[in-house]
């Protein structure tokens, strides 16, 4: 083969797919023409390889076709390109949709630790099952307060936020089983429940309140919307409705992990609030404010911006050509 000679006779055919190659959108008769001269220049290639081996033309070729091939066959997007995605349409779609479980799973929290809570501190004989009164009163008086001012601030935060995410991971992967989430809700319940009861008994029950809520707001929130994702997950598994049972699970688990992501997050800015604010000596109503406007703005996030995308037609999962065939199809 006269390899200049091959090379000036196909210039015109290369040049016209590095220029197809190079466009990022086609009309019906380029995307047909791109195809035909991308099978006739792989053909050319196989050509060239075979008659010189590896020469320069027969190199320019491959990075041409190589661009070729990527109009039609695809790309995956940029990192960088997704993340505005993520957070402006994929997430607060994803937390909206489990608004009204998230309020159920609240609700159900507030109720079993108050019913903890008065059982513990009406009764003398429950509270003792807790321990001494000389430990107890030590708890109430010094240990509550001290948990959160023995440790440095940023070693505790960062402490909290790990085991808040562990904990909120947890309750969205193992939401499926049914009776995972229910087991957390109960002892997280249980646990706020009893220690609100033994400062109550013993006259601290504004200290529990200035120790909890600045951060407690948020996290609990946090942490429903993880137990709400987990039940959302168990219920697309039980009743589908319209869809497969594997395609609701699939589509629903995909969308629901967006929240665990996104719940990281948010708990790392409650863990900062527990870390670094729970323990200052401020005014309550500057403690307490704090983490009333850290909770305001995730739930502006979670109902306004997801309204928003929800009528935009996000539901949380990924995009079509990411998630890949609903079902297999014959043919």
């Amino acid at each position: 083969m006269d390899l200049d000679a091959y090379s000036a006779a196909h210039r015109d055919e290369w040049d016209r797919l590095a220029r197809l190659g190079r466009k990022r959108r086609f009309s019906g008769a380029e995307a047909d023409e791109l195809i035909e001269r991308y099978q006739s220049g792989a053909t050319q290639l196989s050509a060239i390889k075979t008659s010189a081996g590896s020469t320069v033309q027969g190199d320019r070729l491959s990075v041409t076709l190589s661009r070729a091939r990527m109009r039609f066959t695809g790309a995956g997007a940029n990192v960088l390109s997704q993340i505005p995605r993520f957070f402006v349409l994929e997430l607060p779609a994803a937390l909206y949709r489990i608004r009204w479980l998230t309020l159920a799973v609240a609700l159900a929290t507030i109720l079993i630790a108050t019913c903890y809570a008065v059982w513990v501190s009406s009764d003398p004989r429950v509270l003792a099952s807790f321990g001494s009164d000389e430990d107890l009163r030590k708890y109430a008086n010094d240990e509550f307060v001290d948990y959160y001012r023995e440790n440095p601030a940023a070693s505790f935060a960062g402490q909290v936020w790990t085991n808040n995410a562990w904990i909120a991971a947890q309750c969205i992967a193992f939401g499926i089983t049914g009776v995972w989430v229910p087991n957390v809700i109960f002892q997280n319940a249980q646990g706020v429940g009893v220690a609100a009861g033994v400062l109550f008994s013993y006259g601290e029950g504004d200290t529990f309140f200035l120790y909890i809520l600045p951060h407690g707001m948020l996290e609990l929130t946090a942490v429903f919307v993880a137990a709400a994702g987990g039940l959302r997950i168990f219920w697309a598994w039980i009743a589908p409705g319209p869809r497969t049972r594997a395609q609701a699970l699939a589509e629903d688990a995909r969308a629901l992990f967006t929240v665990a992501i996104g719940l990281v997050i948010v708990l790392f800015v409650s863990g900062l609030i527990e870390g670094f604010i729970t323990r200052q000596p401020w005014h309550p109503a500057i403690k307490i404010g704090i983490g009333a406007i850290a909770l305001a703005a995730f739930l502006a996030y979670m109902l306004v911006l997801g309204r928003r995308a929800v009528r935009a037609g996000e539901t949380g999962d990924l995009v079509e050509f990411e998630a890949g065939a609903r079902r297999l199809v014959a043919g």
